[in-house]
């Protein structure tokens, strides 16, 4: 068979050219694999049966071939194979053999995960900035005033009025404790060779104590996951912190599964790693609003009254002293969080600290 187009062959990314009827007169194996065809079936085959369900892609290739003009589209959207796809897409007119319309696509799936990660990485740095502002700020001004509220205390002939500094003094002890959780932890990890089961089953164990009547806690646990190195007590409040919010969200009644598999080929923070350890916390409560979508992470924001925001914080901490990501997707009915631990060697393993 002769390869019309050899440069094209080449190519990493999908490339495909239409008739004026947009039948696929050439397709390189970068697009056969994208659309999961093989040349031979695509050849010749209108690109509304290869593509169903992007009606309006179809009428923008139907328009650029009547106007002979081209486009481009930084973010497309594509039905592909029954999923949707992100893609980079150019389409120019040609001349060529019957050809009207060259099509070049790129997948843009893990450029935006990649950013999307990056991101979450940069507010998690400033989230700890904050922190750290806040408790500079705070946590000297609350020892002047407890230590004003006592002095007050012994001057004040009433003892009925002694309520109000001893209110005082109850309440900058409770924003001092709250400074005191939002700082990174002192304590020097201790790291171990650890079974990432160990720790969901003692965070199960606390849940189903914590909310005995109303919450079901699920496994699905891949039990072939190696070992790996880290902070077991860490690793414990981070995913106890989601798990936990997971529940308050839910009022203690719903169901949360805890699941765990081995991710292969996974990048953070632009290192790339054989395999990860994938920790899910799933669970059937209402959702994110959308309001807080971009902030769950942001310290001191929390959508349910009287939470202080500081649980989903310091468990992003925790996750990136271990070198790993936290991420998460929600609809009403369903929100996932998912851990990513890299599986690193024990002479690797040093843990963040920050």
């Amino acid at each position: 068979m002769t390869i019309p187009y050899p440069g094209l062959e080449l190519l990493a990314t999908a490339v495909l050219l239409l008739d004026d009827g947009l039948l696929v007169t050439y397709a390189n194996p970068a697009a056969e694999t994208l659309l999961a065809h093989g040349r031979k079936h695509l050849l010749g085959t209108p690109l509304g049966r290869v593509l169903p369900g992007n009606e309006a892609f179809l009428a923008r290739l139907s328009q650029a071939v009547a106007e002979d003009a081209g486009f481009s589209d930084n973010e497309l959207e594509l039905v592909i194979g029954g999923e949707v796809a992100t893609l980079h897409c150019v389409a120019a007119p040609v001349e060529e053999d019957g050809s009207r319309l060259l099509i070049e696509l790129r997948e843009l799936g893990e450029q935006i995960r990649i950013a999307r990660e990056a991101k979450l990485v940069e507010q998690q740095q400033a989230n700890r900035e904050l922190v750290r502002n806040l408790a500079h700020e705070i946590k000297n001004p609350l020892g002047g005033i407890r230590g004003a509220a006592q002095l007050l205390e012994r001057e004040l002939p009433d003892p009925e009025l002694r309520e109000f500094t001893q209110v005082i003094v109850k309440e900058t002890d409770r924003l001092q404790a709250l400074m005191n959780r939002m700082l990174t932890p002192h304590r020097l990890p201790q790291i171990e060779m650890l079974n990432v089961h160990e720790v969901t089953e003692r965070v199960r164990t606390l849940l189903l104590a914590e909310y005995p009547a109303g919450l079901e806690v699920r496994r699905d646990y891949d039990v072939s996951l190696p070992d790996f190195p880290g902070d077991k007590e860490s690793l414990l409040q981070a995913i106890l912190n989601v798990a936990r919010n997971a529940a308050q969200a839910m009022a203690g009644r719903g169901r949360i599964v805890l699941r765990t598999r081995i991710a292969r080929q996974v990048t953070i923070a632009r290192t790339r790693y054989r395999h990860a350890v994938s920790v899910e916390v799933e669970d059937n409560g209402p959702g994110i609003p959308d309001e807080l979508a971009g902030k769950v992470f942001f310290p001191l924001v929390s959508g349910r009254e009287g939470g202080t925001g500081l649980g989903l914080s310091l468990a992003q901490n925790y996750v990136h002293q271990h070198h790993g990501l936290i991420e998460f997707e929600s609809v009403p009915g369903r929100t996932r969080f998912t851990i990513l631990l890299p599986v690193r060697s024990a002479g690797e393993a040093g843990i963040a600290r920050h």
